[in-house]
């Protein structure tokens, strides 16, 4: 390759990166990278080198932040690698600190803040932290969402709902509501985790599992709720007393996701019921028809 034109695509690649970098804007148009500042307890740090492989930190006033060009928040994709893994506890860390850090620059231009707390709020519904999503709701509905937050907003609600409420009826039929407004595969996936939880605590195991499978089946592509339902598709399997196929799902999240919660769990189940044979199903009983009472006597001719 000519000298020139590898010198080229050098610096195009560097201006690139530098366009799609991590930014704070001071109200004097200076950009500060990510690498040069660290927020500590709400404090904005910032390190400068001066020489000699040096450095000297001074702490930055938040009010000569003008905006942020934050053009990926690389925490919420580390997230939801975590929950694809299993590793609940580990997303929402990760979140958490994000939160933290965003959180200093919340009112301010460009900032991701929302987005992130928001996730840290479905995260924590999604990993089953019922009161902690709860504290955390007035909270969610404070900020400016977009819609399609408001329409998750509305499936956070309904999680509470099915955890407080045996309205059953009624979340069925807003969750069906809700599948009917929209396409989106992430509501989706939400919905079916719903309805199928539904099912399981009305003891409808067989509808559960189907629900469950339809996360994994035809929502593949929301891999962060892909191990959950897995592992209460098991569940329902274990509760018809389809205990090898049961034992056969639970081996292979432990398989699939070692280390993680998901796998702890499967690990407790499989020992409940290992080495246990399938069950027959039992035959529906037939409904006899009560006896039809025997016909009044005719009465005698006048």
């Amino acid at each position: 390759m000519p000298r020139f034109v590898y010198m080229l695509l050098t610096v195009t690649g560097l201006l690139a990166g530098a366009a799609h970098g991590q930014f704070i804007i001071l109200k004097d148009g200076s950009r500060i990278p990510q690498s040069e500042f660290t927020v500590e307890g709400g404090k904005i740090i910032r390190t400068i080198a001066i020489g000699d492989n040096k450095t000297a930190t001074t702490q930055l006033p938040k009010q000569n932040v003008a905006s942020l060009d934050w053009t990926d928040v690389g925490e919420l994709s580390e997230a939801r690698t975590m929950m694809s893994q299993g590793k609940s506890e580990e997303a929402l860390a990760i979140l958490a600190k994000a939160r933290e850090f965003f959180a200093t620059f919340e009112d301010l231009p460009g900032t991701p803040y929302v987005e992130v707390f928001f996730t840290y709020v479905e995260t924590l519904s999604q990993a089953g932290k019922f009161e902690d999503t709860i504290k955390l709701i007035p909270q969610l509905k404070a900020l400016k969402l977009s819609d399609s937050q408001k329409m998750k907003l509305r499936i956070i609600q309904l999680d509470i709902d099915r955890q407080t409420s045996s309205e059953y009826a009624s979340i069925l039929a807003e969750a069906e509501s809700i599948l009917s407004e929209t396409d989106d595969s992430s509501v989706g996936a939400s919905i079916w985790g719903i309805i199928a939880d539904i099912h399981s605590r009305k003891k409808e195991w067989e509808k559960a599992l189907m629900a469950y499978l339809r996360i994994p089946v035809f929502y593949g592509t929301q891999m962060q709720r892909v191990p959950d339902a897995e592992y209460k598709a098991g569940q329902m399997l274990a509760k018809m007393k389809r205990f090898e196929d049961a034992q056969a799902t639970f081996k292979r999240l432990i398989e699939s996701y070692p280390g993680s919660a998901v796998a702890t769990e499967a690990t407790k189940e499989l020992a409940a019921i290992n080495g246990m044979k399938n069950e027959p199903e039992e035959e529906p009983v037939e409904k006899k028809e009560p006896a039809k009472p025997a016909q009044a006597a005719a009465a005698p001719a006048k």
